[in-house]
């Protein structure tokens, strides 16, 4: 269920190195600011990708629908069909404000 962690082994971006036996020889030396093998690594995601896609007139949203007018038995009746081509992915987006990675391996709060 969730599936929105890293199901990757070996690579933890926050840790000293790549070993998931790293949390045993540490203790409790955790660092919220930089990782020590990834000087650039921080604990904040600043974009993401986004679910929403562009129509050839511009618009945006997650899904779109086109009116479609069905004759059966003499009687007309309307249907909503889904229009899934000619669609472009909206792409990367800037949260905001900042959001804590899944991955981080510090509990912040016990309750």
């Amino acid at each position: 269920m969730g599936g929105s962690g890293s199901k990757s082994k070996g690579f933890w971006p926050f840790s000293g190195s790549g070993s998931g036996d790293d949390a045993a020889k540490d203790g409790n030396e955790q660092s919220l600011t930089r990782a020590r093998s990834f000087p650039g690594a921080t604990p904040f995601v600043f974009t993401r990708r986004s679910s929403m896609y562009f129509d050839e007139d511009g618009d945006v949203a997650h899904e779109f629908y086109e009116e479609t007018i069905v004759t059966k038995n003499g009687r007309k009746r309307a249907k909503l069909k889904r229009i899934q081509k000619n669609l472009t992915p909206q792409g990367i987006i800037k949260l905001d404000h900042p959001c804590i990675h899944v991955d981080f391996p510090i509990i912040l709060c016990e309750a």
